[in-house]
Order: C-alpha cells, then sequence, then structure tokens
C-alpha cells in the first residue's frame, strides 16, 4: 500500500535511481560502439539541452528515457551491430549482479535504494528487449536486433 511515508522514496526513484539506471543502459551501448570504432552520441532525458559532457547530452528533463547513436564503426559486421544494441540491457544485468554479489558478502548494505535500483533495472531490461517501435518510431534494443538480423543492417545515422 502506497501511503505519504512512502513519498519521498518516490523522489529518489524518479529523480536519482531511474536516471542512474538509464546512464548504465546507455553507457552499456556507448562503451560497445566505441569498442568497435564508432562515433557515438547518446543524451539522457529529454526536452531542452542543459549541458554536454563530451558526447553526451543531458537535457531538462533527465529522469526520462535516454538514447545512444552511433554510426561510422570500424567493424561493421552484423555481429557488431547486435552486440551493440544488447550491451545496455547486459551493462544493466552486470550491475544488478555485482551489487547482489557486493550485498552478499556485506560490502554493501542491503537497503531499499539498492533493492530499487535492481527492480527498475530488471524494468528497463525488459522494456528494452521487447521489441516495439516508439511514437516516433524508433525501435527499442530488441527490435533493433531484429531488424539488423532480418536486414543486415541498423539503419540509425546520427542526427
Amino acid at each position: 500500500m502506497f501511503t505519504l511515508s512512502d513519498i519521498p522514496m518516490f523522489f529518489v526513484n524518479f529523480f536519482l535511481i531511474l536516471p542512474i539506471v538509464t546512464l548504465i543502459h546507455e553507457a552499456g551501448h556507448v562503451l560497445t560502439a566505441r569498442l568497435f570504432g564508432g562515433k557515438i552520441k547518446f543524451c539522457i532525458g529529454t526536452g531542452e539541452t542543459l549541458f554536454h559532457i563530451g558526447s553526451l547530452e543531458v537535457k531538462k528533463k533527465y529522469f526520462m528515457e535516454g538514447w545512444c547513436q552511433y554510426e561510422a564503426l570500424t567493424y561493421n559486421k552484423t555481429w557488431a551491430h547486435v552486440s551493440i544494441y544488447l550491451a545496455g540491457s547486459l551493462f544493466n544485468l552486470i550491475v544488478i549482479l555485482l551489487m547482489n554479489y557486493l550485498i552478499m558478502t556485506d560490502v554493501l548494505p542491503a537497503t531499499l535504494f539498492f533493492y530499487q535500483y535492481a527492480y527498475f533495472s530488471i524494468y528497463f531490461i525488459f522494456f528494452s528487449l521487447f521489441p516495439y517501435r516508439n511514437d516516433d518510431g524508433k525501435p527499442s534494443d530488441g527490435l533493433a536486433v531484429y531488424d539488423v538480423i532480418r536486414y543486415g543492417k541498423a539503419e540509425d545515422p546520427i542526427d
């Protein structure tokens, strides 16, 4: 049951945990695209741009969504594109497993913050890999993997 005492944790989840989950997810795409020699551009949030740090763009509504675009891969093979699209969810999963290991070995405390982080990460992984197109026509990671396997290339150039 949701009560008034849950409101502070709601704000922590919405404005801190969810953006961290998104940032880790996008970092997976970015690092893997760079591993394959790609030029990248990625963003956390939506709306007006607040600031840039290198190829990262942070938007005013930083707590909502994220994306990564890449082009000019050195290794422009189907498996490289599939790896890039799966890397975001893989990074989320690795952080969940690492965090759980650190909790089990008493390095991290078993707090609601880490529980919520794992919960939102699983949610993020599920909807990232679920094949669909958003309202702007952009594919989810799952649909992008399907498209790359089916058509043999990625069609998502940097704007």
